[in-house]
């Protein structure tokens, strides 16, 4: 087969009453395909069956980031008007911030901003396309955004502003079980249907369960604009991974067992921290994009989510599980109803 590489082939029609726009009651109640690449086939399970689909000494790895709430809102101060929402993106020392602003044409170099009584900010840099550099009154902006900030959900998922039925839900759900670390501002969405429960289970059947950790920044829902994928470039996001994990996974691949990434980050965090062979552990960051033809060296199994079209996430499951078979597993996932995105439903590529 031809190599897929415009933009035009990562196109499908989605229904938009598909598109989920609030968490199942219980996270594990998610439907979840079983695409096997061995038999070319597509199956349709229910989450909570995962465990079966795996072995004693088989490693399961996890992104343990923290979603910030990283939506805030400001006014421009002595001036009126409407808020302006403002999204934290990566903070370069203590009370210096990296934000997205919209609508970006209020906010000057030399503005000052209120988000509250106990925060404010000053616009120290104008950058393009929205960005803005703050420097607040406070060393502890992450502590204030937990107070006063809500958790940055896609745009696809509607929500009013400060609405009080979501609020709370959100909040919890759209944060993995096992989020330890603070820095994504979009949620590792494969990892949501986990329950503490689950991941018991597959402990208890002797599976391996590992940690990385990536930031979800901007890049994961960066847009592709090329016509040509291979022209698109990748923005850069930091991760981690630590002397054990790493060590853990070379030892597995030495062995033969299998290695099950949960989500996209956990695919790139472990393809780019490999090196002849072996997974160099440390703070690292990357700009991998993985498309077909892409040679993986490391993932042997993957649960994802259905991803939006013309997405390098939807590239990077076609590089893993080849492109017919996973645009024919869409073309399923639509007529069989299934609920897609960041709270919709999952799939598992062996």
């Amino acid at each position: 087969m031809t190599e897929k590489i415009f933009l035009k082939d990562y196109d499908y029609q989605l229904p938009p009453e598909l598109i989920a726009q609030q968490p199942l009651p219980n996270r594990d109640d998610s439907r979840m395909m079983v695409v096997s690449r061995d038999k070319q086939s597509i199956e349709h399970r229910q989450f909570r069956e995962i465990v079966r689909f795996f072995h004693p000494g088989d490693l399961l790895i996890l992104n343990d980031s923290r979603v910030i709430p990283a939506k805030a809102w400001a006014n421009l101060k002595n001036k009126e008007g409407k808020s302006i929402e403002f999204l934290f993106l990566k903070e370069y020392k203590p009370g210096v911030w990296e934000v997205l602003c919209r609508p970006a044409k209020k906010v000057k170099e030399g503005d000052w901003l209120i988000f509250d009584k106990n925060l404010e900010a000053k616009v120290i840099a104008r950058w393009p396309l929205g960005h803005r550099l703050l420097e607040f009154n406070t060393a502890d902006v992450l502590g204030r955004l937990k107070e006063i900030g809500v958790p940055p959900l896609p745009p696809y998922i509607k929500r009013k502003k400060g609405d009080p039925r979501f609020k709370k839900i959100d909040a919890e759900r759209y944060q993995t079980v096992y989020a330890m670390k603070d820095g994504s501002i979009a949620a590792p969405t494969a990892g949501l249907h986990f329950t503490e429960g689950t991941l018991s289970e597959l402990k208890q059947k002797g599976v391996e369960i590992l940690y990385v950790t990536l930031n979800v920044g901007l890049a994961t829902f960066q847009p592709v604009k090329a016509e040509k994928i291979t022209d698109h470039q990748m923005l850069e996001e930091s991760f981690y991974l630590s002397p054990e994990t790493a060590q853990a996974i070379n030892q597995a691949k030495k062995e033969g067992r299998p290695i099950t990434a949960v989500g996209t980050t956990v695919v790139r965090t472990l393809e780019s921290a490999s090196i002849e062979g072996q997974l160099k552990p440390g703070a690292q960051s990357t700009r991998l994009f993985i498309y077909p033809g892409y040679n993986f060296r490391v993932v042997d199994r993957l649960l994802t989510n259905f991803h939006l079209p013309r997405s390098t996430l939807l590239m990077l499951v076609s590089a893993f599980a080849g492109y017919d078979l996973i645009m024919a597993a869409y073309r399923e996932a639509v007529k069989e109803r299934y609920r897609f995105f960041s709270y919709g439903d999952c799939m598992l590529i062996i």
